[in-house]
């Protein structure tokens, strides 16, 4: 959202399925953004389908075709997609030039990854001008490193007539890199990448989630959230500031407001009011709101949930091996 806001658009729909009401309730404060001025605004659009009882997209495309109702009243020229468990700061209004610039039906951002690492990602393969020739999902043998970000932009008459199209399939997947890219070029649409330079990172694990927050502490210039010409809007809660007591060792540490720390922190990120009592420690680990680690305790290359209490000389996690998630209170010994 604050990419949108930083790029100049005003109206943004935000598609949400599972678990949405807390999301629904902090998305529905326009004002963070700047986007409740006239004819500007943050829309929640929760799914309009039925699925054996349930309301639910059934894919990412799905999930716009049950809101062409919404994007038609703005009759908009073009459509910008995007994720939401994405990590990035990107100038939406340089890829709209660049869709611009090349007649394009539709754009596609993308990075360049290891090769080694291409079988985890859509992989665009292109021309000497960048248009894209041949969508690969996950290859093997990969001919490019040019990975799709999952950004797009689509001309919306193209995209609408698709997605109608998309819904009378019976064997498609709703899918944006499953089927409606593919559709397009399979129908000769002029298809173009946008190549992305800056930081990105997919969160839609445990672990990439970590990952993320680690980066804050080791690849702070390119992740750097206080960056005055682009800035992350968010809530300002109005709670104290840090609180560090006299036995208090901190070091590599991203602490936020609100946090009262007694013991031992180190390589960490700790979210508004975490709690980190006398004798505690606290290692390799991201802390959400309002975490308690009682004294004594040991924390190690965890992810918490938020308002967890770690009990007096707990120990949890490990040096090594995938990221714990503690998603419920842990009793001390």
């Amino acid at each position: 959202l604050s990419n949108c806001a930083n790029s100049g658009i005003d109206v943004v729909g935000v598609l949400t399925q599972y678990e949405s009401v807390l999301l629904n309730s902090y998305v529905a404060k326009a004002s963070l953004w700047g986007l409740d001025a006239k004819d500007s605004g943050v829309y929640v659009l929760p799914p309009r389908e039925k699925i054996e009882g349930f309301g639910l997209y059934r894919g990412t495309a799905d999930a716009i075709t049950q809101n062409i109702d919404f994007l038609d009243q703005y009759d908009p020229e073009t459509v910008l997609i995007l994720s939401g468990d994405h990590i990035y700061k990107m100038d939406y209004s340089k890829m709209l030039d660049c869709h611009n610039k090349n007649n394009a039906d539709a754009t596609i951002a993308v990075l360049e990854v290891p090769m080694k690492d291409t079988h985890r990602f859509g992989i665009m393969n292109t021309d000497e001008n960048d248009r894209i020739v041949e969508f690969e999902e996950k290859p093997k043998n990969a001919k490019s490193n040019l990975a799709s970000m999952g950004i797009y932009i689509f001309n919306w008459k193209q995209l609408r007539k698709a997605l109608i199209d998309d819904v009378k399939n019976p064997t498609s997947n709703h899918d944006f890199g499953k089927d409606i890219i593919p559709t397009f070029l399979n129908t000769d649409k002029r298809l173009f990448a946008y190549r992305f330079k800056g930081y990105w990172k997919d969160v839609g694990t445990i672990d990439s989630l970590w990952e993320a927050n680690m980066d804050l502490l080791y690849r702070s210039e390119e992740l750097n959230l206080a960056d005055p010409s682009w800035k992350i809007y968010t809530e300002d809660r109005t709670v104290p500031a840090q609180n560090f007591g006299s036995k208090a060792k901190v070091s590599n540490a991203y602490i936020n407001q609100g946090c009262v720390v007694n013991g031992k922190v180190t390589n960490s990120v700790l979210f508004t009011g975490v709690i980190v009592e006398a004798g505690a420690e606290v290692l390799d680990c991201v802390l959400m709101p309002n975490t308690k680690v009682k004294s004594g305790a040991k924390v190690q290359r965890i992810i918490t949930d938020e308002n967890v209490v770690i009990g007096e000389n707990a120990k949890v996690g490990s040096p090594k091996g995938e990221i714990e998630l503690i998603a419920h209170d842990v009793k001390g010994v």
